[in-house]
Parts: C-alpha cells; sequence; structure tokens
C-alpha cells in the first residue's frame, strides 16, 4: 500500500514556518523554537518578511524562494493572509499546511479568508490541518510544531482533540501521570482534515497502540464512523465528549422529542466498538488499561478483602456503576468453605477475614479466578496486625500472570502498603489506591467489551423467508404528499408506507361524512374507532380527536360530530380532510409499544423503541441505534428497556410474540434504509400479544433528499442490496453476485480450502492451508462504506457454494483502492473473473473510486492476461521484480464488452 497522504503532515522531511520570529511572545517564536528544540531530523526553514535571519537561520521572505522540496508549511501569520500563502504553497509544491493559529468567528474577514484558502488548496491538492491554537506534536520522532511550551513524553498513545485548550490541560495531566505520547493533534476548526482521515493514518502508525480522542461535533458522520470502526479493530479508541447537551435533536414527534444528541452519540460510539468516559482521568485511566491489554468478556465481578466494610462499600459502588457482583458457584462455595476461617463472610464479597495471611488471599482469589461465573476479580487488602501487604501483593502479580481474567488491585493506605504499590507498578498490574477507581475502570472495560461485540455486528438483507418491500409504492405516496407541499404524511399515508415494508397495520378508511363513515364502520365491523384526519394535527388525542370501543351507528353519529366540533374549537385554523374508520383492536394480553425514527443533525437516521401510548414523553422509556441493525441489535435495545422485562410471561399475562416484534424493527430499519426522505416517525401505539403485532397509529415526516449516492444518509452503510444481482457463465451456469455477509465465514472458509496450493499461494503470497479466525472475521464483517467483497454463488442441493469471490479496500484518500481476486480451480477458464471484476468495478464506481490497483506474482500468467484483458496497465514492481503492479482508472473508459 502507498504511503498515507497525510504523511507529509505526520512526519515530514523539510518543514518552512511561515511567520517564524524572534520576537518573544509571538506564536511564529513558540513554533519555530519547538521545532528546533525538538530535535526535528528534517530540514528547517524559516519564512519572514522582514528579517533575514531567525534563529540563527537563513531566512526567505517567501517559500516560493526555498531551495529544494517542501512537504509541509507551517504558518503562524494571520489568516487574513492565507489565500496567497496557499498560492505560494501550491506553486512551490507544498503537500500540507499547519494553521497554528486562533480563529475568530466574528471576523467576516477570516472566514471569508479561510474560504478562499480552502479553494486554493483544493485546486492545488494540499490538505490543511487547523486553524488551532495548538499545533501537531509527534513525540515518537522529535517533532513538534506547536506553541505548547511544556514537556511532552514520547509514548504509545495519540491524542486527538477538538480543542486546543482541553488538548493542553490532557497533556500537562498526562506528563503528571508519566503518560507519553506517539502524536497529539488539535484538529480546531477542521477547515479541511477531519478526524476520520486522522483515524485513518493512526490505523497504520505503528508508533501508535491507542487512541485518545476529544470530540466536540462531527462534520462528516460517514467518514468518522467508518474511520472510527477501522481503528477499534485494530487498537482501543476511549473517546470523550463535549458539549452532550449543546445540540439536542430536534423534532416533532415523540421520538425526536425523547431522545438527546448526548444518547445518539452513545449509540453511535458503541457501535463503532469504542469505549466513551466523562472525564479526563478516565480518558487515560481507560487507555493504559486497555493498552495493558487488559479485556473482560462480561460484567460480573468477585471483590476479596480483608475488611468487610472496605468489602461493603466496593458492593455499594459496583451497584452504582452497574457492575453486577458475581454469584459464586456451589463449587467455589464448597473449596471456599474448606479453606477459610468459619466466619468468613459466605458469598461475595468474600471477606476473608482481618488476619488474613498472604496464602489464604491467594486461594480466595484463585478460586473466584477459576470460577466460570467471575469475569474479573478486585483485591482490597487493608493492613492489620498479623497482615503481610508485600508477600501478598507478589502472590498477586503471581496470579495475573497466571489468569486470563483481570485483577484489580487496592492497597488501602499509604507509606505502610507504598513497596506494594511499587512493586505493582513495575510489574505492569492494575492497581488503585481506592476501590471505587477499580471498579470504575471494570464498568469500562465491560462496556468496551459490549461495545466490541456491537462492531462485529454487519447486518446483512432481512433473515429467512425474507419478503421484499415494495419500495416504488412507498415512494409514490411520499412523493404525492411532497407534491403537494406536505412534509407530514396522514395516518392512511403514513400505514400505506408502513405496509409497503411489510408492517402489519390496522385497516384504515376516510369518511368525508357522517354518512359515509356510518357505511365503512358496518362494512368493517363494530366495535370501531374514529379518527380526525388533518394534515396540520400530528397528535389527534391533544385536540379530542379520538374516540374509542363505538359499537353501533347512534354512538358512531355522536361521535363523529364531536370529534369536528372539538377539533374545530382546538385548532379552527385546521385542514380538515375527514374522519378516519378503523376496527378496534380488542386485546387482552397487549402491550404497547413504540417504535419510532428520528433524525440527528451528524448521524442522521436513528430508531427507537420503547414504552408507547399517550404518556410516552411522560415514561420516557426509550433506547435507541443507528440503523442498520440485525437481531442481535434489536434484542439489546429491547433489553435496555424498561417495558422489555414484561414482554415475557408476566403474571397472568402470556408472552408476546417476540419475533414478530423484532421483525418489525428490522422492517423499520429497512425502511429508512431505502428511504432517505423519512425524517421522523412514530409507530404508537405498537400493540404486540401472544398472537402477533400490529400498527395501530403511525405518523411519518419527510422532507426532500441530499444524499447523491445509495445510503449517503446514513452513518453506517448498509447492507447494498441494490447490487445484488444473477448472471450467466459461459457454461449456462446460473450464478448469483452478491455482497459477502458474516454467516459466509464458513462458506469462506471451505472455499480456500479447497483452492490447489498454487491458487493459494497466488492469492495470499504464502502457503497457508486455511484463513486464520481473525483472517475470516476481516474478509466477512465488512464495512460495505470503504471495502466491498463480492461473492459469485451458484444453489446446490447442499446450499450455496462459492465460485470465487473478488474484494477491493479503499485506500485512505478515498480515490484508489487495492483488489484482490480469487476464482475455484475447478471454475477457471468459464469467464468467472471478467463477470465478477466488472461487477466490482461498478461497485468501486459507484463509491465515487477513480482508481484500482493490485498486486500479481509475476509468474501468474492467467492472471496477468486476465488483467490485460480488463484494461489494467501492467508494471514491474519498483521493489521487487517478483511481482507487477496493475491499475486500471475507473473513470476512464468502461470495461471492454462483450470479452466473454
Amino acid at each position: 500500500m502507498k504511503p498515507h497522504y497525510l504523511t507529509p503532515l505526520f512526519s515530514p522531511r523539510n518543514v518552512a514556518v511561515i511567520g517564524a520570529s524572534d520576537t518573544p511572545g509571538s506564536v511564529g517564536q513558540a513554533v519555530f523554537a519547538n521545532l528546533l528544540a525538538g530535535n526535528f531530523q528534517g530540514k528547517l526553514y524559516p519564512v519572514n518578511l522582514n528579517h533575514r535571519i531567525v534563529g540563527g537561520i537563513a531566512a526567505t521572505p517567501s517559500v516560493r524562494l526555498i531551495e529544494g522540496p517542501i512537504d509541509l508549511a507551517v504558518v503562524t501569520t494571520a489568516l487574513r493572509g492565507l489565500p496567497a500563502i496557499v498560492k505560494d504553497c501550491g506553486k512551490k509544491g507544498v503537500k500540507a499546511i499547519l494553521l497554528a493559529k486562533d480563529f475568530s468567528d466574528s471576523e467576516d474577514v477570516e472566514r471569508a479568508a479561510m474560504d478562499e484558502a480552502r479553494s486554493l488548496a483544493r485546486h492545488y491538492g494540499i490538505r490543511i490541518l487547523g486553524p488551532n491554537v495548538l499545533g501537531l506534536m509527534r513525540p515518537v520522532a522529535g517533532f513538534n510544531a506547536s506553541n505548547y511550551n511544556s514537556r511532552v513524553k514520547a509514548g504509545n498513545l495519540a491524542l486527538v482533540s477538538q480543542s486546543s485548550a482541553l488538548c493542553t490541560a490532557m497533556l500537562d495531566w498526562a506528563d503528571s501521570k508519566g503518560i507519553g505520547f506517539s502524536s497529539v493533534v488539535s484538529v480546531g476548526e477542521a477547515l479541511d482534515v477531519e478526524f476520520g482521515e486522522i483515524l485513518d493514518y493512526l490505523i497504520a502508525d505503528n508508533f501508535t497502540q491507542g487512541i485518545l480522542l476529544h470530540v466536540h461535533h462531527v462534520h462528516d458522520s460517514r467518514r468518522f464512523m467508518s474511520a472510527l470502526r477501522a481503528a477499534a479493530r485494530t487498537k482501543p479508541v476511549v473517546v470523550v465528549k463535549s458539549g452532550r447537551y449543546e445540540d439536542d435533536v430536534i423534532g416533532v414527534t415523540h421520538s425526536s422529542n425523547m431522545v438527546e444528541s448526548g444518547d445518539v452519540f452513545d449509540a453511535a460510539l458503541s457501535r463503532a466498538g469504542v469505549l466513551r468516559v466523562a472525564t479526563i482521568a478516565q480518558l487515560f485511566t481507560a487507555a493504559k488499561v486497555l493498552a495493558a491489554n487488559y479485556r473482560v468478556t462480561g460484567k460480573r465481578l468477585a471483590i476479596v478483602t480483608n475488611g468487610i466494610g472496605p468489602g461493603v462499600l466496593a458492593a455499594d459502588s459496583a451497584y452504582m456503576y452497574g457492575v453486577e457482583l458475581a454469584k459464586l458457584s456451589a463449587a467455589s462455595l464448597d473449596l471456599l468453605n474448606e479453606s477459610l476461617p468459619r466466619n468468613w463472610s459466605g458469598s461475595n464479597p468474600v471477606d476473608i477475614i482481618g488476619d488474613a495471611s498472604p496464602v489464604r488471599f491467594r486461594t480466595a482469589v484463585k478460586v473466584c479466578l477459576d470460577d466460570p461465573n467471575v469475569d474479573g476479580v478486585l483485591v482490597i487488602f487493608t493492613p492489620q496486625a498479623g497482615t503481610d501487604h508485600l508477600t501478598t501483593a507478589q502472590l498477586m502479580v503471581g496470579l495475573q500472570r497466571e489468569s486470563n481474567k483481570p485483577l484489580f488491585l487496592s492497597w488501602l493506605g499509604d507509606a505502610k502498603v507504598s513497596e506494594s504499590r511499587e512493586l505493582f507498578s513495575k510489574s505492569k498490574c492494575a492497581h488503585f489506591r481506592a476501590p471505587e477507581f477499580a471498579i470504575e475502570v471494570f464498568r469500562n472495560l465491560a462496556s468496551y467489551h459490549q461495545n466490541q461485540q456491537l462492531l462485529l455486528q454487519t447486518p446483512g438483507p432481512l433473515e429467512g423467508e425474507r419478503l421484499v418491500p415494495d419500495v416504488l409504492s412507498a415512494r409514490a405516496v411520499i412523493a404525492a404528499a411532497q407534491a403537494e407541499g406536505r412534509s407530514i404524511l396522514s395516518e392512511r399515508e403514513s400505514k400505506a408506507v408502513l405496509a409497503a415494508f411489510n408492517i402489519p397495520v390496522n385497516p384504515t378508511r376516510l369518511a368525508a361524512s357522517e354518512d359515509e363513515a356510518v357505511r365503512y364502520a358496518a362494512e368493517i365491523g363494530y366495535p370501531v374507532v374514529l379518527k380526525i384526519d388533518s394534515p396540520d394535527i400530528i397528535y389527534k388525542s391533544d385536540v379530542g380527536g379520538v374516540e374509542l370501543n363505538i359499537s353501533n351507528e347512534a354512538t358512531l353519529r355522536d361521535a363523529y360530530r364531536g370529534i369536528i366540533g372539538r377539533t374545530l374549537q382546538a385548532r379552527p385554523e385546521a385542514k380538515i380532510v375527514g374522519i378516519s374508520v378503523q376496527p378496534m383492536r380488542k386485546r387482552r394480553f397487549a402491550r404497547e409499544l413504540m417504535v419510532g425514527v428520528t433524525h440527528d443533525a451528524s448521524f442522521g437516521p436513528v430508531i427507537t423503541f420503547g414504552a408507547g401510548g399517550i404518556a410516552v414523553e411522560v415514561m420516557q422509556d426509550r433506547a435507541l441505534s443507528l440503523p442498520p441493525v440485525n437481531h442481535y441489535l434489536v434484542e439489546r435495545m429491547i433489553d435496555k428497556t424498561r417495558i422489555g422485562k414484561i414482554l415475557g410471561p408476566f403474571k397472568n399475562m402470556p408472552g408476546i410474540d417476540l419475533e414478530a416484534l423484532k421483525n418489525i424493527v428490522l422492517h423499520v430499519s429497512e425502511l429508512v434504509c431505502e428511504l432517505p426522505e423519512v425524517r421522523e416517525m412514530d409507530i404508537n401505539p405498537l400493540m404486540a400479544d401472544e398472537s402477533g403485532v400490529v400498527a395501530l397509529d403511525a405518523r411519518i415526516i419527510v422532507q426532500p433528499t441530499t444524499a447523491t449516492k445509495p445510503y449517503g444518509h446514513m452513518a453506517i452503510m448498509p447492507y447494498p442490496v441494490h447490487i445484488v444481482h444473477c448472471a450467466m457463465l459461459k457454461d449456462g451456469t446460473t450464478v448469483m453476485i452478491r455482497p459477502v455477509r458474516p454467516e459466509d465465514a464458513q462458506m469462506q472458509q471451505e472455499f480456500v480450502r479447497n483452492l490447489s496450493e498454487e491458487s493459494r499461494y497466488n492469492r495470499y503470497m504464502s502457503s497457508i492451508k486455511q484463513l486464520s479466525q481473525s483472517m475470516l472475521v476481516r474478509f466477512t464483517q465488512l464495512d460495505y462504506d470503504r471495502e466491498m467483497a463480492l461473492a459469485m454463488v451458484r444453489q446446490t442441493d447442499n446450499g450455496e457454494e462459492q465460485l470465487a469471490v473478488a474484494r477491493y479496500i479503499t485506500d485512505p484518500d478515498n480515490e484508489s483502492c487495492e483488489f484482490a481476486l480469487e476464482v475455484a480451480d475447478s471454475w477457471q477458464g468459464k469467464g468467472i473473473g471478467v463477470t465478477l471484476m466488472q461487477a466490482l468495478f461498478d461497485a468501486a464506481r459507484e463509491q465515487g473510486l477513480k482508481t484500482m490497483v493490485g498486486e500479481v506474482l509475476a509468474g501468474n500468467k492467467g492472471m496477468l492476461k486476465l488483467m490485460a484483458r480488463l484494461g489494467f496497465v501492467v508494471t514491474t514492481h519498483p521493489e521487487d521484480r517478483a511481482l507487477t503492479i496493475v491499475t486500471k482508472d475507473l473513470q476512464g473508459e468502461a470495461t471492454v464488452k462483450s470479452l466473454q
């Protein structure tokens, strides 16, 4: 893979400092002095209009007058002159600019100058970081292009912050704790380079083992989420968010009114497999523990202590943090009863009595570590008469080396136990001065594990006997409303859209008169429900626009007139279309639920689930998730709600049809994926019982879409159903070409096992017999926004058989991609390579990619012949003559036709 396009920014060889100065207190002086003092190994060039020498180095009045190439220009002058500077840098061939200068929102002149500079930078292919106060540091390389005047230690954590002020506070805190960094990046105003691009660089940075993010707001959520998910697959990422309540979700439906932007951000981070924390201290503590490879697989904690008071306080902290106290198995309790004094606590917390010896501590902790019901152990030592803190500490260090479960050690006191703490630090054990800090870290580790499980979820098409939605019908309903200038669909229109996506709805008939309502009620059968139908009224109950359980004609006529009268009194300006007539669903054991959709300014559509009914906003019982979702994610949503606890058998009530409920949420996910026009939606009430689920009422808010490519309105790219298609091979075999799904793992493994040794070597350039588990996950759990794998399969009596697979992964520049192709030996020579590669070309073009590149062994004549037929340019690898590089311009002439 070619060097990352941000390499000139992060690892420049030649740096020009525009505005470098000897003036005390100036930004130019601070930045240039830091570069000189940082032992930067590249060449430094000061640029100053008024001085010939700066810091003892000859200066030039313009970057264009510097002899030799310049990778990075650091700008410390006023932003008003930025356009001219960018133009000079462009003509010089500079690849990156760092704006180490503050920006004032109130300065219209500066805003105009930045907009012009950004346009010029795009013209010249220059990337810009900033403007920001702090700058950029690479402590591992001695590169400090910032005005930060304190020491920054080199280490393996990367710190990326949107706020320069918060970044300096983090650096000061980290220095006091001896924490070092591979990179420190202040994103600032994000004129050009954003979080997603920086994350992409750090993913491949060998100096970075963990990433710390401070985020205030996100501009490009798709790029941010895609990069965040890619980073979280390879190294721990911890995030602290500021401005949690600044950007509340705004809308008119219950789903929007119940959601805060901070909740959406939490859901996004969870889905990305990263950990969110609340404070700077938690940020660094969590990062250190994760980078040290501490992991848990659940949230069940055992506490072992020689003091019942600290043990009970720790248990209280566990309850407060949502940590579950492990229930020790019967076998463990038997072992503890045999080994501990009679008056031990008998349960968790395990109080082993104040005079506990080191061996007694080891016995109790070992039993807990071995218990399958325990995910981690907190050991609390209190110095008492007869105890030996150091020997106990030594035994704990040994136990941690033996166990794959984490130990959290809290030696209470100060001077008396200082030697034990030094031992823990040298042994890199997780130790804490107070038990509550340890419990907080355990909680974070458990959350991180859960989020990593969410990261693995790659929702495919709906499973089972899939009912294909009538997308065209749904779009026609929306288009008709928009043609009338309406953004709010009526209940009938909303239900028509739901029905098009196979969501059961209560049928609705619109009556324009009292007599018509009577006729419809007779056809439907009493009892019925009457509801006002008005494009100006979203919630009918608010105006007295609903009458339930109408059992006869006389009651219906009274109800009809009453609804009209109350509505006109409450909303005299409202346009009344008529009264809808619906069957009254009598369900003795039904629960009222709500499924909704809202829209977040950063992350797009969000699905909500919770308790329904007219008091939904008062109850505030809801969970949310970014679409697309699958069964696992839906189950997580349901489990997070209070109403979810009574969906199973409850007192005299049978459990609801849970599978039907899950399918409703899955169909809603499908709806928001396929209909970018849907801005908000409420299905409330959604009635659920043992017989099934039905939407009794619904409302949808729409707006014109601004998405320019499929699923462009979503933060997470869903399974691209639209590119699934059938084809016919030369021999008449009918095959399907579709994106790879997580459930294809076993089929993919069998495919690789059945390849010949020569084919496996040609593809993987090694003699592997099968894919490792990590490779299998990597090849089948895809982020379709940045990579694609297309499988060609045929249907057999035993299910699907994979004949070939072609894949690409996007380079960080988002313009080029690297591809790979493998065809089963017995299916070679049947035109598969051409057919599959053409489909891959189309998928890459749809994502806006311009170039496809691959490496092929020089001896693989068959593949090279295929590449030539497909229009690839073949060149010798510059570093390895055993390899060739094949390159195709995807934006040029289409693939040669009729190759078969």
